[in-house]
């Protein structure tokens, strides 16, 4: 075996502040570093140049990480598999009291795919949502 853990997921966004209000004012994340990246490392990792980017790098109560990255420069619409695309196919979170986050999520204005739906083994219950950026976000509540 090679990887040894999974550092983070990273997710570009349309717009930094309203995708932290999602991930961590709805979602309970907490910033641990955000920063402004330029120059020779970033261009040459990312394949870019001239490249501004903010990232944010955020952590759950587990330890498990995602990174929000806000492209100053080169921000892209849609995508085509290049590095700074929006988005991802989905991140799942597990949480507790799913029926309850649901409703606050819809107060609030967050799409849902469906309810919260119980999964054919009786062990969870789960549904998808949208986060700002349009990435899916899977909330699983295990029971």
């Amino acid at each position: 075996m090679v990887a040894l853990k999974i550092r983070h997921s990273g997710i570009v966004v349309k717009n930094l502040e309203e995708s932290l209000t999602f991930y961590r004012d709805k979602l309970g994340f907490r910033v641990t570093v955000q920063a402004e990246e330029s120059g020779f490392f970033i261009d040459t990792i990312l394949g870019i140049k001239d490249t501004i980017v903010v990232t944010v790098k955020m952590e759950c109560v587990d330890g498990q990480k995602i990174e929000l990255l806000d492209y100053r420069t080169n921000k892209r619409k849609t995508g085509v598999g290049k590095i700074n695309d929006m988005g991802l196919t989905h991140i799942a979170f597990e949480v507790k009291d799913l029926g309850a986050l649901y409703r606050k999520f819809c107060d609030a204005g967050i799409k849902f795919i469906s309810a919260p739906t119980e999964t054919p083994d009786g062990f969870a219950k789960v549904a998808f949502c949208r986060a700002p950026e349009g990435t899916y976000i899977e909330l699983v509540e295990m029971f």
